[in-house]
């Protein structure tokens, strides 16, 4: 790999993973729509070209990957604009792969996996989808292994970590390192599956450099199972929080869809907070190597170090 072009640059994943590129000398293209995050983000960072662009435009996706090699897959759009959007969205980015050979590196949540069986989740477990958004990207996953293209797919579970702000976790972290009262979504009392961003990137990319990765799916797990109590009781121990943290409910969120609709598209997805699905990394340090794991402790020191640095810019 000489070049990768990382799509959702300015996203949690893809700051990650533009940061673990660069320091493999590869370099990077930063793909995103806010050409004003970009800079802020990356600034004159050597090993890094800025490009800003509509991914629903495949001309401006072809531009971004002319001289890539290899294009990371870690953009989103709102839950609400899935049903009509998303399959569009993946279909720009198979035609670019097709028309300029670039591999595909398929950064993936664990929505397709449908509801915990009771144990890990393994790559060969079979997909049940029971949610919406689950069929959707099962039905995105079968479109992309049916076309011409060379594809891996990663699972990671929820995210945490520098940049990471359109995730559960961050709204919880953002609170607490102000020292406002802090709301954790689902019970503080179910242990949870989270990944530290640079440890998914660190994954990602070697698995991109591993020609015998593609064709295949991976499970990329955090760093073990955790509670909501436990986060907490490294919070107050990272930065001294003394508030109450407040939980914000299945029925709080069906309240709130009333008004809102990406709460409504959140309700049906609810059920990770309840019984939640933890992958099994197993294939990975078998064939791959060792899983980058950094201990919550650390991991939400320094995101929260992330957030401290990047208020007073």
């Amino acid at each position: 790999m000489k070049q990768a072009l990382v799509l959702g640059a300015s996203g949690g994943m893809g700051y990650a993973l533009v940061q673990e590129l660069v320091n493999k000398g590869i370099g990077v293209i930063a793909f995103a729509r806010s050409e004003q995050k970009l800079k802020k983000l990356y600034g004159q960072q050597q090993g890094i070209k800025i490009h800003p662009g509509d991914i629903f435009q495949f001309e401006d996706l072809m531009a971004a990957a002319k001289q890539a090699d290899t294009i990371f897959q870690s953009a989103n759009i709102p839950y609400e604009q899935w049903e009509e959007k998303l399959i569009p969205f993946f279909e720009n980015i198979i035609n670019v792969s097709k028309t300029t050979g670039a591999k595909l590196v398929l950064v993936e949540n664990i929505y397709a996996y449908g509801r915990s069986s009771g144990g890990k989740v393994k790559e060969e477990t079979a997909k049940k989808p029971h949610t919406k958004k689950g069929k959707i990207r099962l039905q995105i996953e079968k479109r992309i292994k049916k076309a011409n293209v060379q594809a891996l797919f990663a699972h990671l579970p929820d995210f945490y970590g520098p940049n990471a702000e359109n995730t559960l976790l961050h709204f919880t972290l953002k609170d607490a390192k102000q020292h406002r009262r802090a709301m954790f979504v689902g019970s503080k009392k179910v242990a949870r599956e989270f990944i530290y961003t640079p440890d998914g990137a660190k994954a990602l990319v070697t698995l991109a450099l591993q020609e015998q990765a593609f064709g295949q799916n991976w499970n990329i797990p955090g760093y073990d199972v955790i509670t909501g109590e436990e986060i907490i009781a490294i919070i107050r121990d990272v930065n001294g929080y003394k508030k109450s943290v407040f939980t914000v409910t299945k029925g709080m969120i069906r309240l709130l869809g009333l008004f809102n609709p990406t709460m409504r598209e959140v309700v049906e997805m609810f059920y990770l907070n309840e019984d939640p699905v933890v992958l099994d990394g197993t294939k990975y340090e078998r064939e791959i190597g060792p899983l980058p794991r950094t201990p919550y402790q650390e991991g939400i020191k320094q995101t929260m170090e992330f957030m401290e640095a990047h208020r007073r810019k």
